[in-house]
């Protein structure tokens, strides 16, 4: 309910692919009133089928935009004359650049804008992935949201503040990943797979708060060597016919240090 109207809040879920699908979703149980809108997926059971964005908007508390940063631009121009005196929540993962845009693009409309950002993966968690919020709406945005059970920790700051966090912790997470994914392929290629998953397990289960400092320093302090070190990784997994491009990237960015 709306915190002193008792009337039940009103949410516009603009796109319905994986996470916004599983979000409109968890709204619906909740007992919010959600109108969805996608051109390619259904409404959810439960939920108003909205004929475009504009339409979804109206009468809304709150919209989320739930599509991709491609799409954002676009979605937030169609539906902002629907929108009234809803917040635009915008949970695409876009630069912090392209959130201040959107910000600025909604305020010049007279709509209220949050950055929200999704900080971990929707599916199996739905509306309680943790959020983070910035820009001038995010504590009306979380307010709602938390009223049907969502995670949303508010930042005072400006839109694009909370899409640089997670886009940070996505330099880090994505880049470990697909160094692991290509470690590991050119394992196989190497007939010892099995031997560099291990020691990559052993290597994650021992990290703790030092290790980071550890990581650090040692890249600066080592940079020349490991550069030479990367090179020959990157020519190793050539010569496996692996494309070497995290091994690659790890050798210019030691190249870029050592000067």
């Amino acid at each position: 309910m709306s915190q002193g109207t008792g009337r039940t809040p009103v949410v516009a879920v603009l796109g319905l692919g994986e996470a916004g699908g599983a979000i409109a979703r968890d709204l619906v149980a909740a007992g919010a009133a959600v109108r969805a809108y996608d051109p390619a997926v259904p409404a959810p059971d439960g939920a108003v089928a909205a004929t475009g964005e504009a339409d979804a908007a109206a009468g809304a508390d709150l919209v989320l935009s739930v599509n991709s940063a491609h799409d954002a631009a676009y979605a937030l121009r169609a539906g902002v004359p629907g929108a009234g005196g809803a917040v635009w929540a915008e949970l695409n993962t876009a630069s912090p650049g392209l959130k201040r845009e959107l910000a600025a693009t909604a305020k010049a409309a007279g709509v209220r804008f949050a950055d929200v950002a999704i900080m971990a993966p929707v599916p199996g968690r739905g509306l309680s992935t943790p959020m983070l919020a910035s820009g001038d709406a995010a504590a009306d945005a979380a307010a709602i949201l938390t009223g049907f059970g969502a995670s949303v920790e508010v930042m005072d700051a400006e839109a694009g503040a909370a899409a640089t966090r997670k886009l940070l912790r996505s330099v880090f997470f994505k880049g470990l990943a697909a160094s692991v994914v290509e470690a590991l392929e050119a394992a196989r290629a190497a007939g010892c797979e099995d031997w560099l998953r291990g020691n990559i397990v052993e290597e994650l289960a021992a990290a703790g708060e030092p290790t980071v400092d550890r990581l650090v320093a040692g890249t600066h302090r080592h940079a020349v060597r490991r550069a030479a070190e990367m090179a020959a990784a990157a020519d190793m997994l050539k010569e496996l016919d692996v494309p070497p491009t995290m091994a690659a990237a790890s050798r210019d960015l030691l190249r870029r240090l050592s000067r």
